[in-house]
């Protein structure tokens, strides 16, 4: 019996399954394979007599790859039920399979992760190709979803209630070794081609032992591991998991807290009921406009930038052997650990030796605490610190396939470096700027071959942030492009593409999210007020921590940096409110931010640092009136506004670009799916509506073009 997505042969009292979807890389949960499913189950019932053993197998390089996630971004509120009779109806397909009386085999060729780890668990016997390359597990949360096709249920019944939480709650992943200790794996082989002969062999010593067609939690003596609920030191811990969550998740994301829910309530029935408990949490979350945003930013999104969507085709792909980093402060040295930890010869140049040597002592106070956790020997330790050369020599420079400068913000210093390194590169190599604000186009000025620039922005702290803006200047060729996405994509990063403006498209919609922070700390709102409601809206810190941080003191140095830029291109530039309030902090109260001894935030030694109660006195209002959800969303609609204007303007070109570049870049909230998800998920209407009543109270920095308004239609995904 051939189908559109299963194989399904008889033969020798052998029932083999084989998920196969034509004209797909990968095996999905697609409508089509549930009716196969149905159709192939059915034939099972039939054939049961002739059956002494059913294996589970895949034509694909992978086992299965989970739900089909395009039908669940098309579902809407109204499809609740319909969605929950699909879940229940794989289920039951599922239980009709692993109750027949015969020993069911899953046999792991590749990665099953998801709704393709829940397909694997249909087995009563697991064996696995033991590559350490291949992954298993339950990713579900991660893209707002709960594991609902029995994996919640039956990883609690196999692990216990603690055990499983790791797995479950933050979708940690394992490969076959993991799998086989923890024991939902119980056979490894040493290639694919093992797998079947070592299926038959199961099958063949199963026969006779009732216990090998059961799974352990349909055998009478089953206890769980660890205790149920009522258990008296599993009820004190369930007592705070859901404190401990919500402080994680701030009650933006439903999806753990619909985890949690199904693991304790299933654990307190029989496996049939928790096995509905489980479909009934799964249907709401997939019809909820956060699991959206995630599956298209997460999943869609993500897949765009892996798979080179944004880069420049028919260029060969490349990777640089040596490159040379100008400055070893901060950045300098966090892109030269990036590099020497992919095997990248790096050769970190500064003014003086000392400095070179400090910056490249930072790459051992970034591995130390790995080796002495046994998570990196000490033998790798000093290949990888082997790799970095540290200079204050120019001529080392020579033979470098790139050169990046990440020296200080500011353009002459920028120009000159760029004049005196350049001419060290190998033949066909080509030079980045590491700036954060200044126009690439300008910088390029500086370069004999400004086709050969670009800008290549990482983020601080270089070895912890995944994203890298690259920045196209108005000069810079398609392959340059392309080779700069090659290397980013070699560190382990995740590239986006953008045109070149005034602070690109990461710092410039980051400055709008602190600066309208900084505006209504101007306004009389009060500080606290302020940084509560940033976290509560889901940014990773409030706008006043966040430019005490990057420093105050530089972003008045950006500011007059704008100023002599407009200046000399005979145009004024208007000060925000934000940025005149920061301006007022450095000049006249002498507050230049943590590195500075202190800004919003007193740094006091060895304890938690505090709002300066200064602030309280110079800028609140108690007759200002504030609204906590009005506060919030002036600071997400804000950057929303400004990543849609870039849309418009083609500094960004792609919706992909905008997601990942906010959520990696400026901690935009995930639970929103991105900037530009924001905008689609609170719905275009209602966006522009909302946009224009800020407008009318806060100024132009949320009023809404009709250039931009086409630009966010015309970008709309459509699935």
């Amino acid at each position: 019996m051939i189908t559109k997505t299963i194989r399904y042969e008889l033969a020798d009292g052998i029932a083999t399954i084989t998920f196969d979807e034509q004209d797909s890389p990968v095996n999905t949960m697609c409508l089509q394979w549930q009716d196969d499913l149905d159709a192939v189950t059915a034939q099972v019932g039939k054939d049961r007599e002739q059956i002494k053993g059913i294996v589970l197998a895949s034509a694909k390089s992978t086992f299965f790859a989970g739900a089909d996630l395009k039908g669940v971004m098309r579902s809407t509120a109204a499809d609740g039920h319909r969605v929950f009779t699909e879940i229940e109806r794989i289920k039951r397909n599922f239980r009709t399979l692993e109750t027949l009386g015969v020993p069911v085999v899953s046999c792991l060729n590749g990665a099953a992760l998801g709704g393709g780890w829940e397909v694997a668990l249909v087995g009563h016997h697991r064996i696995a190709v033991n590559d350490p390359k291949l992954q298993f597990g339950l990713p579900e949360i991660t893209l707002g979803l709960i594991p609902g096709g029995g994996g919640i249920t039956k990883m609690t019944r196999l692990l216990g209630l603690v055990a499983a939480q790791p797995y479950i709650l933050e979708s940690k992943l394992f490969g076959p070794e993991e799998a086989m200790k923890i024991g939902v794996v119980h056979e490894l082989v040493a290639t694919p081609e093992e797998l079947m002969p070592r299926a038959l062999a199961h099958i063949e010593a199963a026969q006779g032992k009732p216990e090998a067609c059961q799974h352990v939690w349909d055998r009478k003596d089953y206890k769980m591991h660890g205790g149920t609920p009522s258990n008296p030191k599993i009820a004190a811990m369930l007592s705070v998991a859901p404190a401990v969550l919500k402080q994680k998740t701030r009650g933006l994301y439903p999806a753990p807290e619909a985890a949690l829910a199904a693991m304790v309530e299933g654990a307190m029935v029989d496996f049939d009921t928790a096995m509905r408990i489980e479909s009934r949490y799964l249907a709401g979350l997939m019809v909820s406009p956060v699991a959206k945003n995630m599956i298209n930013t997460f999943f869609f999104n993500m897949n765009a930038i892996k798979a080179g969507q944004s880069r420049p085709k028919d260029v060969p792909r490349y990777k640089p052997q040596k490159v040379g980093l100008l400055g070893a402060g901060m950045m300098g040295s966090g892109i030269a650990y990036a590099q020497a930890s992919r095997g990248i010869a790096t050769v970190l140049k500064d003014v003086s030796m000392e400095a070179a040597l400090k910056g490249k002592a930072n790459s051992v106070k970034v591995t130390q605490p790995r080796v002495d956790k046994g998570r990196m020997s000490a033998a790798e330790q000093q290949a990888l610190l082997a790799r970095i050369t540290p200079t204050a020599s120019t001529a080392d420079l020579r033979g470098c396939d790139l050169i990046i400068e990440a020296v200080f913000e500011h353009r002459e210093l920028k120009a000159a470096v760029t004049h005196e390194s350049e001419p060290m590169l190998a033949e066909g190599g080509f030079f980045a700027s590491n700036t954060s604000t200044l126009p690439i186009t300008s910088l390029a000025k500086a370069s004999a071959r400004p086709q050969k620039f670009v800008g290549i922005h990482f983020f601080s702290p270089v070895d912890k942030m995944k994203l890298v803006e690259i920045i196209r200047g108005k000069e810079t060729d398609d392959e340059t492009i392309a080779r700069a996405y090659d290397y980013v994509q070699a560190l382990g990063k995740l590239p986006i593409v953008v045109n070149d403006a005034r602070g690109f498209y990461t710092s410039r919609t980051f400055g709008t999210f602190v600066m309208e922070g900084a505006a209504m700390l101007g306004e009389g709102i009060p500080a606290p007020v302020i940084e509560n409601a940033a976290m509560q809206a889901g940014m990773p810190v409030g706008p006043l921590a966040v430019l005490d941080e990057t420093a105050l003191s530089l972003s008045v140095h950006v500011l007059e940096q704008t100023r002599a830029d407009y200046a000399e291109e005979g145009r004024h530039y208007d000060t925000t409110p934000g940025e005149h309030l920061v301006e007022q902090m450095v000049k006249q109260h002498h507050r230049g931010g943590r590195a500075a001894g202190g800004g919003f935030y007193d740094y006091p030694a060895g304890q938690k640092k505090t709002l300066w109660p200064q602030l309280k006195t110079l800028f609140e209002k108690p007759d200002v009136a504030w609204d906590l959800q009005e506060v919030k969303d002036r600071l997400l609609f804000r950057q929303a506004v400004e990543t849609a204007r870039c849309l418009a303007e083609g500094v960004l070109t792609s919706v992909h670009d905008g997601n990942i570049g906010s959520i990696f870049g400026i901690g935009f909230p995930a639970w929103t799916g991105g900037a530009l998800q924001f905008i689609y998920g609170t719905g275009i209407e209602g966006f522009e509506k909302r946009c224009a009543e800020l407008a009318a109270k806060f100024g132009t920095g949320f009023a809404l073009t009709d250039a931009v308004k086409a630009a966010i239609r015309e970008h709309q995904p459509v699935y």
